[in-house]
């Protein structure tokens, strides 16, 4: 089991430096083409710490593993508010003062609940997988329309996601495009170590597939959004930490969910519905309480994300 324990380790580390670089090479390729600043945090950093779980769920899936995939996008999400954010918020105090991070909540508690009605008979078709993608299509169209209202300070802000850019040049243009090839081959092979080692796991283990994605396949494919919001806190920077794990959170349930189940469609276990989902859903309600009744996401209420996450991790886990 040690060599299935390194073989692990060491895809999450090939999955991490895949997202980065399609991180840096496609917001470099986003600003070239002049793409507001807001619209490359909102979604191409987000698409882009969220493309680890894309490949794993579409890998998992095409390999016979429907509950690893559907694990692993639950399990993310639920990492990525109690576990990151948590830890974002105990690492430095997180102030939200912008009007998109609060639009950002409403848009993500709304599409978590709208996949109720879609998971309800324990299947994801292709229909339902392209309803999926359309909602997301929707959101960036909103989040489109919306930037041309931003404010220069709010701007300003999303603007380090950008990068400096030298323009539409050829040599610009071959080193993003490298990057984002380079990011994406990373995943790949990342994504498909991963799965593997996971698989292998879970039978030396005598675990389901579906506690090994919401466990240990959910926590690796969440260090990229683990890395761009500690950074983002100790900069100083909440709207980008807390804006950061909202969309990724959007965009694991559109994006993933979506274009997994168009590729290969999903037939999992009734405990996706009974405990997973209740789970995401009672800590994403818990993210809505606290961002609404103050914009700050104090010390304690980072320890009480963290241990909400433990907790709801425990009770998915049955």
């Amino acid at each position: 089991m040690t060599y299935e324990i390194l073989l692990f380790v060491g895809g999450v580390g090939v999955l991490y430096f895949g997202a980065e670089w399609l991180v840096r090479g496609a917001s470099r390729l986003a600003a070239s083409l002049g793409v507001s600043p807001i619209v490359v945090g909102l979604t191409v950093v987000s698409m882009g710490t969220s493309a680890p779980e894309l490949v794993i769920s579409v890998v998992a899936s095409l390999g016979g593993s429907p509950d690893l995939a559907v694990g692993n996008v639950m399990g993310s999400n639920l990492a990525n508010v109690g576990l990151v954010l948590g830890i974002s918020a105990i690492l430095r105090p997180l102030r939200v003062s912008t009007k998109i991070v609060t639009r950002e909540v409403g848009v993500m508690v709304l599409i978590t609940a709208l996949l109720l009605p879609i998971i309800w008979d324990l299947h994801i078709d292709r229909f339902e997988g392209a309803l999926l993608v359309t909602m997301l299509v929707l959101y960036l169209t909103y989040v489109y329309r919306s930037s041309k209202k931003e404010d220069p300070e709010e701007s300003g802000e999303y603007a380090e996601h950008r990068k400096e850019t030298d323009g539409l040049s050829f040599r610009a243009l071959a080193r993003d495009i490298g990057f984002i090839c380079l990011g994406v081959t990373g995943l790949v092979l990342g994504a498909f170590v991963i799965t593997e080692s996971a698989l292998a796991l879970a039978e030396a283990m005598g675990v389901s597939e579906l506690v090994i994605g919401l466990t240990l396949v959910s926590v690796g494919t969440s260090l990229p959004e683990l890395a761009t919001c500690a950074v983002a806190a100790l900069r100083d920077e909440a709207d980008i930490a807390v804006g950061n794990i909202l969309g990724s959170n959007i965009f694991n349930i559109t994006f993933v969910l979506g274009i997994t189940s168009i590729v290969s469609p999903l037939s999992f276990s009734s405990e996706v519905l009974r405990f997973e989902y209740l789970a995401v859903m009672a800590i994403t309600v818990m993210m809505v309480l606290i961002v609404r009744h103050r914009l700050v996401i104090r010390r304690r209420e980072g320890f009480a994300l963290l241990g909400a996450y433990v907790f709801l991790l425990a009770f998915a886990l049955g």
